[in-house]
């Protein structure tokens, strides 16, 4: 599901369809690596997808990146207006309704899509007559059909679902309304499946503009709600959840519905500008559900696991609904995390899995461990002066990103305190990610949903722990710790695994420019905070006023004291780090 909610570590950080700078078309499904499991547990999507005719590699990524940054922006704008139109109460309900259909399509899609079928495909385009033209309609006559019987039975069971999700500590008018906003947002599961597999049908055929803008409908759709309920109604802040009327309620999950939708029509003239004409084919045996199956087994234990850990949190948060910082706040700050890491640690992985994979393809595990080992340098040096700006001006952030309407000053504020502690799930959640990825180079789905296992039963255990001995208050900020705590364990157990698998890591190298890169973010911090203490506000403004100007004197001083000091201290990857994110905005 698109929008920045909440996903399994297999989701691309956007919440939107695979695509090549995401690095999950990248890696060949076809050959074998010596030494590795069978074929059968190593799908991957593959890496010779054509570049659109007419159009060069790197005007593709340009575009790309453009429409990602687009839509990210975009993205948070309608996350704001939902805090403000809404408040945290009211809004803890919608965000938990919002939760259940991206879970439900990752359980259902998400994971053997990428996976799976976009292998598949690619596959049947090539090695048959018609280009895999009547393959790709019977999967898509397939998928629809399951798509709309999977919508309608999970509908059907709304009451039972929300009430898993909300839990038996909220009162029974919260549980209602979480409720009622699913009947309306649930159906989104069939839209977003539909959206996907087109978009995955456009990425074969060389077409990556249409999956990559069509988000931006969504958003733009989601935010002419807000806008109407504003209109109608005013925010939502005053309300308890026993006194959203019908209408309202159908705004703002007709809003969200109407949103998908717009994003899968938004797919359709793209596919009649490739050629693709769509008619129905009924025939699943043709399909091979088997071997798709046997395919899909390690990476639905994969996403199994990481919608079951979700699934746990938001049971956790809904317990303080309305009383903290708790489902929306938890969300918002999310969506911060997975921006710097879509920015800095995708744009590492896209330029590295393609060689890491032809590397790991011939046995040169050599190769494979120093792109790695490069990969953690370039991330940990890019992503330190986030982590810093998070931890130290984290509450200006979110008083700037989120502070009006029904979301008041002390709502931003709380929100705040969770992105505090999310700069340190920042680092951890990039190497995690390019530790599994590099397990997908490898064609090791299996390993990699083998060490996932541990690592949800860590992040599980330690929601529990961290909410009982926190108070409501600090909900959700223990719950992104135990996130960072479970990135953390991921990328140590990876590290041990890969370490056996292709040998020595230079884990020296990389230890010395982390200390390097940690005294130069210490530095860093220290300066951001002195200034941000001189401040009006001194950390917690009262308003957006206050906000920027924290945010700019803190954001310059933190960010010309790290590049100082990271060049006193000889860190090199700062000059290729600050290339690569001018490349990534298409600058």
């Amino acid at each position: 599901m698109t929008g920045g909610l909440y996903r399994s570590a297999h989701a691309t950080p956007d919440g939107e369809p695979p695509r090549p700078e995401d690095g999950v078309t990248l890696i060949s499904v076809d050959a074998q690596v010596p030494g590795v499991a069978p074929i059968e547990d190593q799908a991957l999507p593959p890496e010779d997808v054509p570049p659109p005719e007419g159009d060069s590699t790197a005007g593709t990524s340009a575009m790309m990146a453009i429409a990602s940054f687009v839509s990210r922006i975009i993205g948070f704008v309608r996350n704001a207006l939902i805090g403000i139109t809404l408040g945290a109460g009211i809004g803890d309900a919608f965000t938990s309704a919002q939760f259940l259909p991206g879970q439900i399509y990752e359980l259902l899609l998400g994971g053997i899509l990428s996976s799976v079928l976009v292998p598949l495909l690619v596959r049947r385009r090539k090695s048959d007559p018609d280009g895999g033209l009547e393959f790709t309609r019977r999967l898509l006559t397939f998928a629809v059909v399951s798509l709309g019987i999977a919508t309608a039975l999970v509908v059907l069971a709304a009451p039972a679902i929300t009430w898993i999700q909300a839990g038996d500590d909220n009162s029974a008018a919260y549980r209602s309304l979480v409720t009622d906003f699913a009947y309306w947002i649930l159906p989104i599961i069939f839209f977003t499946g539909l959206s996907a597999m087109i978009g995955a049908v456009l990425n074969t055929r060389g077409h990556f503009a249409a999956p990559t803008w069509a988000p931006i409908l969504n958003s733009l759709v989601v935010i002419a709600a807000c806008g109407v309920f504003l209109a109608v109604f005013g925010n939502a802040g005053d309300l308890q959840p026993e006194e959203m009327t019908g209408g309202q309620i159908a705004v703002m999950g007709g809003g969200m519905l109407l949103g998908m939708v717009a994003q899968a029509l938004g797919l359709l003239p793209a596919l009649r500008k490739v050629g693709f004409s769509w008619k129905w084919r009924w025939d699943p045996r043709s399909l091979g559900l088997r071997e798709i199956g046997r395919l899909a087994g390690w990476m639905l234990c994969y996403v199994a696991a990481n919608q079951i850990a979700i699934f746990v949190v938001v049971r956790i948060l809904n317990r303080v609904a309305g009383d903290s910082a708790s489902v929306l706040a938890f969300n918002n700050v999310f969506l911060l995390i997975t921006m710097a890491h879509g920015i800095i640690g995708v744009s590492v992985m896209t330029a590295l899995l393609p060689k890491m994979s032809a590397a790991a393809a011939d046995g040169r595990y050599a190769q494979v461990s120093a792109d790695l080992s490069r990969a953690i340098r370039l991330v940990t040096v890019a992503l330190a002066p986030i982590s810093v700006v998070y931890g130290v001006l984290g509450t200006p952030i979110a008083v700037m990103l989120f502070q009006g309407g029904a979301y008041d000053n002390g709502d931003a504020l709380a929100t705040g305190t969770v992105l505090v502690v999310a700069a340190f799930a920042v680092i951890p959640l990039s190497i995690s990610y390019l530790c599994t990825y590099t397990f997908y180079s490898l064609q090791g789905n299996k390993t990699a949903a083998l060490i996932n296992l541990p690592v949800v039963a860590v992040r599980i255990t330690a929601y529990f722990v961290l909410a009982a001995v926190l108070d409501a208050s600090r909900s959700a900020a223990g719950m992104t710790a135990a996130n960072a705590i479970s990135y953390a364990v991921s990328a140590l157990i990876s590290l041990a695994v890969l370490r056996r698998r292709i040998g020595r890591l230079n884990l020296g190298t990389v230890a010395a420019s982390l200390v390097k890169v940690f005294v130069a973010a210490a530095i860093a911090a220290g300066l951001g905070l002195l200034v941000v203490h001189f401040l009006p506000g001194s950390g917690e403004p009262s308003g957006r006023g206050e906000a920027v100007l924290q945010l700019f004197a803190g954001g310059a001083v933190i960010l010309v004291a790290y590049l100082a000091a990271a060049t006193v201290l000889r860190v090199s990857e700062v000059s290729q780090v600050v290339g690569m994110v001018r490349r990534k905005l298409g600058r």
